[in-house]
């Protein structure tokens, strides 16, 4: 049994068109899978700002490539990747500067531990919003994303 993207109600089988509100069965579905979609690429946006957050290489790889570097969905979160990038690169070798002084050297290992896993949090929160389709912007990060990615035509 199918059911009308429009108001919920259900389909019978063979219908055409929803009884209740009298919506076309298959092109509301269709309108909104391509609406979303890169044209001529095969990812959804979402996917794409998903996937720029795997690592720093598919973001860049999103920049440079010609369906989606069009997109400033997909080149905000592919800046905002590569910024965090470097925000969590720059955190990383400051404490390992700060590890080799002998007794900043205990405080360095809980706060290295801590790092570790806000970025993973982070990262998963990104990659969430980004998946719903959301620009979810970091508080000086994503201001700087998003200039960059309005920037570029």
């Amino acid at each position: 049994m199918a059911f009308c993207s429009s108001c919920g109600a259900q389909i019978p089988a063979g219908a055409t068109a929803c009884p209740a509100c009298s919506q076309s069965a298959g092109t509301t579905a269709t309108a909104t899978a391509t609406a979303t979609q890169t044209a001529g690429s095969g990812l959804t946006d979402n996917v794409a700002g998903m996937l720029a957050y795997v690592t720093i290489i598919p973001a860049i790889i999103f920049l440079v490539m010609e369906p989606y570097n069009k997109n400033k969905f997909i080149r905000f979160h592919s800046f905002q990747c590569i910024f965090v990038g470097i925000v969590f690169f720059v955190l990383g070798v400051g404490l390992s500067i700060l590890s080799v002084i002998p007794f900043l050297g205990l405080i360095t290992v809980p706060l290295g531990v801590l790092l570790l896993i806000g970025g993973l949090v982070l990262w998963l929160i990104l990659l969430l919003k980004a998946n719903q389709g959301q620009m979810f912007k970091l508080p000086v990060i994503g201001d700087m994303a998003e200039k960059q990615a309005a920037a570029i035509s």
